[in-house]
């Protein structure tokens, strides 16, 4: 077990989407890290600065149960604490509800709920133990507001987001802070391509539905996490935000 003075954060997945910004700013706040399957690049970025990086790989899957304890263990065993905690995990399920099956379903709910389940259940009891620790869920701001064409997919992203919000409320009393953000309209490669929006035309029109008239970055998007995960603001749980330029 390393001997550090710095705050030790844990990221489920550097490797995609949020991940790789999220574990810069971090870094940047005075964070050693663990990561959930990074590219070298990063490592190699974060190792120049002089951060402190366990890696775990093969952990991708939130849904399976044992992804959220090897990222655990591994937090444990190098830093002997957790003092920050973020996930995002999902499956996109489209199509209305009146065509849909209960295989969609399922698949839904695996993605969307299980992996937030098994995150926070191997998470939680850790810092509930230290009396101390801060954990953000990232969800969907579709889980703020019905959205047609995704039906199941809005409605298993609320029920993830009311998980961390109860799960909140049970560990307040113990000094652990649970909270939520949900994004939706964020410029990366899996967004647009799943709209359509690599082709300018098509992205013009995507904007126009967010009342900011632009795509949110993962870089701003992380800078806003910070103040979930980074020690700074302690009097804040249960809380759930929508990232999404003011569509919910």
């Amino acid at each position: 077990m390393a001997a550090t003075e710095r705050r030790v954060a844990l990221v489920a997945d550097a490797g995609i989407y949020a991940g790789p910004e999220l574990a810069r700013h971090l870094a940047g706040r005075g964070h050693d890290l663990v990561l959930g399957d990074p590219d070298p690049d990063l490592l190699e970025e974060l190792g120049a600065a002089g951060v402190e990086v366990e890696v775990v790989t093969g952990v991708r899957n939130l849904a399976d149960p044992a992804a959220a304890d090897a990222l655990v263990a591994a937090t444990l065993s190098r830093f002997g604490r957790i003092d920050a905690a973020v996930a995002f995990s999902g499956q996109i399920v489209t199509g209305r509800f009146v065509n849909s099956t209960i295989d969609d379903f399922r698949k839904v709910i695996s993605g969307c709920m299980e992996g937030p389940y098994h995150f926070l259940r191997a998470v939680v009891p850790v810092m509930v133990d230290q009396g101390d620790g801060q954990v953000l869920l990232i969800t969907s701001a579709a889980a703020a507001r019905p959205t047609p064409g995704a039906p199941l997919y809005s409605a298993a992203r609320a029920g993830a987001t009311m998980l961390a919000r109860n799960v909140a409320g049970e560990v307040a009393r113990n000094g652990v802070q649970v909270n939520a953000v949900g994004t939706n309209f964020m410029d990366f490669p899996g967004f647009l391509i799943a709209n359509g929006a690599t082709d300018p035309e098509v992205r013009k029109k995507l904007e126009a539905q967010v009342p900011l008239r632009r795509l949110g970055t993962l870089a701003e998007f992380a800078a806003f996490c910070m103040a979930f995960l980074d020690g700074t603001s302690r009097f804040t749980t249960g809380q759930f935000v929508a990232y999404a330029g003011g569509w919910a």
